[in-house]
């Protein structure tokens, strides 16, 4: 592979070491009455990024998209962790895959799917047939926006986190989660109005 992530030093990428580090999924808080702004036109590299450019643009939203789809930060941080395992291990093919960050969060989020699917397989072997809902457990779910998340399906969830709380365009998820701008649309509405629902 001969690249290494160690090449460059954070005050050759521009970060300022005294500056403080953003904590947690929420970052910096914004004082009230102040204005915020919104999503900055980024310059456009001369040339593809290099891995390090890549990890250091793209983690902290990947880790945030996977800590509201999986609500568990372990989760979240090992899933973001394999998905660069596996681009680095693609990186000398790099011209192959047509968007870098569109193929982190696929294989992502086919990282959550499998996790989902090896735990409902486990869950049957172990666990009896489950009985009745009990409706008053749905009280709680109001008090917290990351259980109302996990009350909808994984890929209507998805489609709401990339889309409502991370403002990617409906051809943007579509992209990242390998499916049609209309069923990204399709799946942000019906989760929309299950949440409604709760």
């Amino acid at each position: 592979m001969g690249r290494t992530l160690h090449g460059t030093g954070r005050k050759e990428l521009g970060l300022d070491l005294n500056e403080p580090r953003l904590e947690g999924i929420h970052g910096r808080v914004q004082a009230e009455g102040k204005v915020v702004e919104l999503g900055r036109e980024r310059e456009v590299p001369a040339g593809p990024p290099s891995f390090e450019e890549l990890f250091l643009d793209v983690h902290d939203r990947l880790y945030r998209a996977l800590y509201f789809i999986t609500g568990s930060s372990a989760d979240a941080e090992e899933l973001m962790q394999d998905a660069f395992l596996k681009l680095w291990e693609r990186w000398d093919r790099l011209d192959t895959i047509e968007d870098p960050i569109a193929y982190l969060f696929r294989v992502a989020l086919n990282g959550v799917r499998m996790r989902a699917r090896r735990a409902r397989m486990a869950a049957r072997k172990v666990l009896p047939a489950a009985g009745a809902r009990d409706p008053f457990d749905d009280v709680h779910v109001r008090d917290d926006v990351r259980r109302m998340l996990r009350s909808i399906s994984p890929r209507q969830r998805t489609a709401i986190v990339l889309i409502e709380i991370f403002g990617y365009s409906s051809e943007q998820a579509a992209r990242i989660m390998g499916i049609k701008p209309t069923t990204v649309r399709v799946l942000a509405s019906q989760g929309r109005a299950a949440l409604r629902k709760t």
